[in-house]
């Protein structure tokens, strides 16, 4: 076989071991740990943390990812939004994933442990165990209150992030992982409830599916409101100023409006939207808590 065959296969084998690591998800969980790691500080983060950090994280929540794909591969073959993942399609094998994900973990693990600080590095490998196997092999096939209890692990990241910088974790670390475990229910919600009959087909107990649309419509605007007003407790304990607050107000205020037509008039286009909007509304809320701590610096 000539060199010309043989790199455009291995290029193709990468592309299918990077689409493992659910690469937009996993960048969502960066932005949000680097969000924590500069919001620890008033002044620059130090490069070592923030690089090591950044790479182990990163590393960690793809092997996290490479698992859920792996445990989940005969349920998003059922499924139109997961079908063309690489283990469905065969284009890797499970020992190849179960080894990869084992290969990035691993050095993730270490480099938090060794340019980090042993806190993040433990914090991190708790936060894999709760996502790939209580989240994805013990919650989510057992109880519709998967995604609320399992948020939890994908709140952890801006707590991360500040234990990176200080070593600790503190009361206003805690606040992002509230805003975040506040905002996974009607973020998930909204893509559940377009994609109920996908659900209901793979055997999974999602809320739309063990308590019906008009059930889910609810719980997504009553988790919208507590979201809302999980927003405002940085501005409250003083940790943000008045720019955050009337950024929270107003990004807040139309997740709220998404929410409260969802529930009056449910239309799956809608909740489509609500889900994207979703993403933005957490990037644009975190980066706007950024930009107000350093003005306040």
């Amino acid at each position: 076989m000539t060199t010309s065959a043989i790199l455009p296969g291995m290029g193709s084998r990468l592309q299918s071991f990077y689409q493992l690591t659910k690469p937009r998800v996993v960048s969502l969980i960066v932005f949000t740990a680097v969000i924590g790691m500069f919001l620890a500080t008033p002044g620059w983060v130090p490069l070592q943390p923030l690089l090591g950090a950044t790479v182990g994280i990163a590393l960690v929540a793809g092997a996290a990812a490479v698992i859920n794909c792996l445990v989940e591969q005969k349920l998003d073959a059922l499924m139109a939004r997961t079908r063309a993942r690489p283990l469905p399609m065969g284009q890797l094998t499970s020992p190849q994933a179960l080894g990869f994900a084992c290969f990035i973990g691993g050095i993730g693990l270490w480099i938090l442990h060794d340019f980090v600080n042993p806190l993040t590095m433990w914090l991190t490998g708790a936060t894999f165990v709760g996502y790939a196997i209580i989240y994805t092999v013990l919650l989510k096939p057992a109880t519709p209150q998967n995604i609320v209890i399992g948020g939890a692990s994908g709140a952890m990241p801006p707590v991360l992030g500040w234990a990176a910088v200080t070593g600790q974790v503190t009361h206003e670390a805690l606040l992002l992982f509230l805003i975040i475990f506040a905002w996974t229910p009607p973020h998930f919600w909204a893509l559940a409830l377009y994609r109920r009959n996908e659900y209901a087909k793979a055997g999974l107990p999602m809320l739309p599916v063990t308590h019906g649309e008009k059930f889910t419509r609810l719980h997504v605007l009553l988790y919208t409101v507590i979201l809302l007003a999980v927003t405002l407790m940085p501005f409250a304990v003083r940790m943000s100023g008045w720019l955050y607050l009337i950024g929270a107000l107003v990004l807040g205020g139309v997740f709220l409006r998404y929410a409260w037509r969802i529930h009056v008039a449910y239309s799956d286009a809608l909740a489509q939207k609500t889900f994207r909007y979703s993403i933005v509304y957490l990037t644009a809320l975190f980066a706007v808590l950024l930009v107000d701590h350093y003005l306040v610096w």
